[in-house]
């Protein structure tokens, strides 16, 4: 799972996680499965209703190749289409909640779409490795992107939602918590989002080094003094009463 982040141009960080090979291709066999019921019905149409109907009958093989080609432009601009209507999905994206952004925090556009698209030409339909060379360039890309996204500046995210209370700065207490340091409101919601952060990371590795060094930051900041005489606690403590104070303020 990778993740994106993308600086707007207000210089805002915002992080996004890349979709999945695995929804990328459950999109892919899902529109795949929508153009293939399209042509069942049109090939339906042409030949059951309308020509074995008479309606057509006497049309020369030139004419049905134009109305066959007319018939198949919707499977021609069918992801077009539908990422610049539905704004980066098409109905396989919408059922998997992924979505085409612009890696520069633009919107993206119908011009991003095109490049994407015009590019799907590269990554699709190259004989004899259709579909592998996107899959390849999905796989091994650290934005999890095909050529068609690199050369139109996006990327494929997940909508769906997986952050838990581990990727914020809330922590569970419960109603009868008793806090311990009061002068932890002294810290903002910033500075506990990299206590959290650089405290998982060091507890993930057995990095006693850094877990000492943030606590002889968090008590120079804050004038805190460690009571319990263990580092890792002593953060854990923190994390509890900033949530504590910040919550009942």
């Amino acid at each position: 799972m990778s993740e994106l982040s993308i600086n707007t141009t207000q210089n805002v960080k915002i992080n996004f996680i890349a979709a999945s090979v695995g929804e990328r291709l459950g999109a892919y066999f899902i529109d795949a499965a929508v153009k293939i019921s399209y042509i069942l019905i049109v090939y339906f149409i042409f030949f059951y209703w309308l020509k074995l109907g008479l309606l057509i009958n006497n049309l020369d093989s030139w004419s049905e190749r134009a109305i066959m080609s007319l018939f198949g432009l919707p499977l021609m601009f069918y992801s077009l289409a539908l990422e610049s209507i539905f704004e980066g999905q098409s109905i396989g994206k919408i059922l998997l909640k992924i979505r085409v952004v612009k890696i520069d925090g633009y919107q993206a556009g119908f011009g991003d779409y095109l490049i994407r698209w015009f590019f799907g030409i590269v990554d699709f339909f190259i004989p004899p490795l259709y579909g592998f060379v996107a899959l390849i360039t999905v796989i091994s890309n650290k934005k999890s992107q095909r050529f068609g996204d690199m050369a139109a500046g996006t990327a494929v995210i997940t909508l769906k939602s997986k952050i838990n209370i581990s990727h914020t700065i809330l922590e569970d207490i419960g109603t009868a918590y008793v806090p311990t340091y009061p002068l932890v409101i002294k810290l903002s919601d910033n500075d506990m989002r990299i206590i959290k952060e650089t405290f998982k990371k060091a507890v993930a590795k057995n990095d006693f080094e850094i877990i000492y060094k943030l606590v002889a930051k968090i008590e120079s900041v804050t004038g805190i003094k460690n009571q319990s005489g263990n580092g890792s606690d002593f953060i854990r403590v923190i994390l509890k009463d900033y949530n504590f104070y910040t919550q009942n303020m």
